[in-house]
């Protein structure tokens, strides 16, 4: 759901972001790549952006989660810069700062990584990559492809996949002898009275986790 709401924000120009916003969503699930960090129950989430004319955008985003050993919030902060590199071709490039809370010991699992997001009309293609996965030391790369078709003005279909990769499978590994998995979703989006609803599939090739799921989110902006 991170990457996700992280994604929707470079589809706007800087011109038509407010100065400042905040979002609030409710998430049967919180998919991380298609990976439940919340054992599969309900997600509250809430962000707070500020994006400036010239390009700069800054924000913090949070979510409780649920790693079976008292680490129960994730708070995340990001800054980027989006920018057209021509008439039809727009890059989102930044840095986001992963950190979690609960025990003494949850912030060992927080990690920076650096993405870089390309938009051409509908379709996006987008780059993470960690130097220190979940503080594991492990290299770590994200390649997402993602398609809007609109049906209305209220109402459009999103189809994606992505392929979540370790450089280091001796430092960090999805399943036993598996550092890769690939990870596919399909979306619809309904906006009404300025709240938006979503309801999807998503699955992926892990066996151990990361199931087929129907996830369901309802979510306001506020715009000051």
């Amino acid at each position: 759901m991170k990457k996700i709401f992280l994604c929707s924000l470079i589809l706007c120009s800087t011109s038509s972001i407010a100065a400042t916003s905040a979002t609030v969503t409710l998430a049967s699930d919180y998919l991380f790549n298609g990976v439940s960090q919340t054992q599969e129950d309900p997600a509250l989430q809430a962000s707070f952006d500020w994006a400036g004319n010239s390009g700069l955008y800054a924000g913090i985003w949070g979510s409780n989660v649920d790693f079976s050993e008292g680490t129960d919030i994730e708070a995340d902060g990001y800054i980027g810069y989006y920018t057209s590199l021509t008439d039809s071709i727009n890059l989102d490039i930044g840095i986001a700062q992963y950190t979690y809370h609960g025990e003494d010991f949850s912030s060992d699992y927080n990690y920076a990584e650096t993405y870089a997001k390309f938009n051409y009309g509908n379709t996006n293609l987008n780059f993470w990559y960690a130097w220190d996965y979940f503080a594991t030391g492990a290299g770590h790369s994200i390649i997402m492809l993602t398609h809007n078709v609109p049906i209305n003005d209220v109402f459009s279909i999103d189809i994606g996949a992505d392929y979540s990769m370790s450089f280091d499978d001796d430092k960090w590994e999805w399943e036993p002898g598996d550092d890769n998995y690939m990870h596919w979703r399909i979306t619809a989006n309904y906006t009404w009275n300025e709240w938006n609803f979503t309801a999807g599939y998503e699955d992926t090739d892990l066996e151990t986790y990361g199931d087929a799921t129907l996830l369901a989110t309802v979510s306001r902006t506020f715009n000051f």
